[in-house]
């Protein structure tokens, strides 16, 4: 998963990751540039799933949206 596809529009695609984890926070979605291994372990650590799961939930839901 490259930056460009994480930062895609991701006002949206925070949105739909806390629809299905609504334990994460404004904090733990976070995105600076650089820092999506980061993300990607906040994610992890707050809810307990795979690194694999949270890069798909990603990609799911930056490719659901309406961009």
């Amino acid at each position: 998963m490259n930056k460009l596809e994480i930062k895609g529009d991701w006002n949206i695609t925070k949105g739909k990751l806390k629809q299905k984890w609504a334990s994460l926070t404004d904090d733990d979605l976070q995105f600076v540039a650089g820092m999506s291994d980061e993300l990607l372990g906040r994610i992890q650590k707050r809810t307990g799933e795979t690194r694999e799961a949270v890069e798909k939930a990603i990609k799911s839901a930056a490719g659901a949206c309406d961009c």
